[in-house]
Order: C-alpha cells, then structure tokens, then sequence
C-alpha cells in the first residue's frame, strides 16, 4: 500500500470528511460530481454541495489501488480507495485510522458527534474576529431564538491562531457558548464560501447560522512582503546563471533578506539520496517549495533554480508561498533545447542522447512548459546582464524592490 502526504487544503479537507464535518460526502469526488457541483451546485444524484472536493495523487497510483493518506510528519490518517483517475485528481472513500493529532488547537478541533448541542442552535462561523456591534448582534439573535452559541473558528493558514483568540474572547461575553476549531479552507468565491459555512454548521447541529466578517487583511507594501522568484527551464538554459545574477544584484542594492536554492546544491543537501525518477523530482521541488516558503513566511526573499519539470509541483510551490502570505513570481527561462544541448557545457545532453542518462528532461523526459509564468526569458543571444535586468525590472514594478 502506498503512503501519501496530501497538501495542506487537502488535509483541511480530509479531517473534515472524517469527522462528517463534510457530510453527505464520504470521500473525494469524481470528474462527474465534480462537474456537476462546479456547473449546478448539485452533486449528480441531485444533492445540493456547494464546492469540489478533489485530491491530486501521484499517476502511478491507479484505479483500485488502496493508498495511505498521512499527516506531514509520516502519522497514517486514513485509507483511500480509488475508484476513479481523471489526470492529476483521483476519486475514492476514505476510512479513518485514528484521530487526527497534527495541527494547532487539538482540544477545540471536535467532531461533530462529540459537540452536544440541544434545541435551538446558532452557529456562528468566524474568519476574523467579532467587533462589537457583530457581538451584540449575536447575543441579541440567540436571545431572540432562545438558542445556544456555538462559536466556529475556521482556522486553516496563518490567521488560526488570531481567529481562536477572537472566538475565545467571544466566548467569555456570551454565557453558555462553546467553541469549535474548524480547519475549513477559504474558497475565493464568496458565496460558495458561505454556503460552504452553512453545510458545516448544519453538520454541527446549527439550527440558524451566522457568518462573523471575514478578516480585514493588510498585507503591507510589496517589499516588507515574503517574496519567492521561483526559476524554471531545461538543463544549460541559463536559469541558475540568472538566479545567481539576480541574487547578486540583491545583496548589492541591500534592503532585503536573500536566500538562494540551486538546484545541484539543493540536490547535494537537501534532497541527497534521491532519484531522477518523476516521484523523486516532485519530492525534491516539494522540498525546494518548503524550505522557500519557510523564508518567505518570515519576510524574506527567496531565489530557486531547479529545473522543475512538471507544472502541478511548481504550481504546489506558488500554493505553499501564497498560504504562509507570501507572494510568488515564476520565471520561465524559456531557451529552446537545441540552445541549450549545443551549451551543453557538462556534457549531459550528449550522454542522455548516448542512452547513459535515462529520464532526462528535454529528451527521453518530458517538460511542461508553463502556462502560467509571470515573465518568460529567452537566453538565446542575450547576454547574462540583460537577462538579470529583466527580472530585476519585475520585482521593482512589483514593487518588492525599492
């Protein structure tokens, strides 16, 4: 059986399906339901859901194998059967192996079984905190409904610890309420968000529901911002040239904290012992994303150069970056593989053409070009400076350089 460790919105969504947070559902969905709620809001047999929920597995987990869902340090979670594959995303039951344990807020993450709740119940789900006239508009309401408070912060991302807080001061200013920590991820619709909020609180034994305000965030100006350059492109493109141009350029303008992921260094270090396999080059673009998002967090600027071949672990990179309140800028050396095998200046170009390097991106491994850089750079004929100043010219209009 193999284990698998599901982003961090998938394990938001996984606790949520174990514990009938996210009830009638049973599991991820397949392409048709998953249709279906996006077009009409409906799964296909005519139940009202407001969002998909979808998995992405590795494409050599098939149709009927059992696969191991584990929390990010290793702890098994639960086992999913697949029933269906539609690319990236499968479909499937889950079945609980035990209690979730990872993540802040152990004691108030409750199920729904294990909150008692009796008559009227008004659930009031919480993205930000309760100011005071939102307060006394919920004391009043429940007053009205002779209803318990049941006080849901959704504490997915960095604002959970604040959200908790806020529903805990709450708490202390509405006799008899409780508190329920719910990691249900935000989605960028606002009224699917909301009806998604209003399925969860039924779940929870709301008889009325309340939406708190969503929070009020200041992000601050782009370069008092976590910043990850992220750099893509075939081997002998340019791209670690670049980066290093770049990162140069940096420490000599000063004013913000670089740190700078090569790809053959991060291979030495971070990711030694691993393969050129497509499962190893995702685990060690997942690292590489990590570790960046990591210094991101903490407001500083990161600089990778991998080769990065396949677009869904890059575009995991830029959701690992943009959940920690980081930005993200992807930079697509785009040199033709003609340019870059006639470089060719460690010989690896001739080697995998000689059959002595098997999966090797650009020729016997494939290479997803993106569809979705934020600049795209040609190095064929360009000098190095040029390049450097093209991708300096995008972090100033951006804003993250002064």
């Amino acid at each position: 059986m193999t284990d698998w460790t599901p982003d961090a919105r998938e394990l938001a969504d996984l606790e949520l399906l174990l514990s009938g947070a996210f009830a009638p559902l049973t599991g991820f969905l397949g392409k048709a339901d998953a249709a279906s709620v996006a077009e009409t809001g409906t799964l296909t047999d005519g139940t009202a859901w407001p969002d998909p929920v979808t998995i992405a597995l590795p494409d050599e987990i098939a149709v009927g194998d059992q696969v191991t869902l584990t929390d990010p340090e290793g702890a098994a979670l639960a086992v999913m059967t697949v029933t269906e594959r539609d690319g990236h995303h499968a479909a499937g039951p889950v079945e609980a192996l035990g209690a979730p344990v990872y993540g802040p807020f152990a004691r108030l993450r409750r199920t729904p079984d294990e909150v008692k709740t009796d008559g009227e119940v008004l659930a009031v789900t919480m993205r930000g905190p309760l100011d005071g006239p939102a307060l006394a508009d919920v004391a009043a309401t429940a007053e009205e409904l002779e209803a318990t408070v049941l006080l849901m912060p959704l504490i997915f991302g960095e604002a959970g610890p604040a959200v908790v807080r806020a529903a805990l001061k709450a708490q202390a200013e509405l006799p008899g309420s409780q508190v329920v920590a719910v990691p249900l991820a935000p989605r960028e619709d606002v009224e699917i968000d909301l009806e998604l909020r209003e399925h969860v609180a039924r779940n929870y034994g709301a008889t009325e529901h309340y939406a708190g305000p969503a929070p009020v965030r200041i992000p601050g100006p782009p370069h008092r911002r976590g910043l990850v350059v992220f750099f893509t492109g075939l081997s002998g493109s340019g791209k670690s040239t670049v980066a290093r141009g770049v990162r140069d350029a940096l420490l000599e303008k000063g004013g913000r904290t670089v740190t700078y992921l090569d790809g053959d260094v991060v291979r030495r270090l971070l990711s030694k012992g691993l393969t050129f396999s497509a499962e190893d080059r995702d685990l060690n673009i997942r690292r590489i994303g990590f570790v960046a998002s990591e210094v991101a967090r903490h407001g500083g600027l990161a600089i990778c150069a991998p080769i990065a071949p396949h677009a869904h672990t890059r575009e995991e990179a830029r959701e690992m970056a943009e959940e920690v309140g980081a930005d993200f800028l992807l930079v697509w050396i785009s040199t033709p593989v003609e340019e870059c095998e006639r470089r060719d200046r460690k010989g690896l170009y001739a080697k995998a053409r000689a059959g002595l390097i098997p999966d090797f991106t650009g020729v016997s491994a494939p290479y997803d070009e993106p569809e979705d850089a934020d600049l795209e750079i040609d190095t064929t004929g360009l000098p190095v400076e040029r390049a450097v100043s093209l991708v300096m010219n995008a972090l100033t209009t951006g804003g993250w350089v002064r």
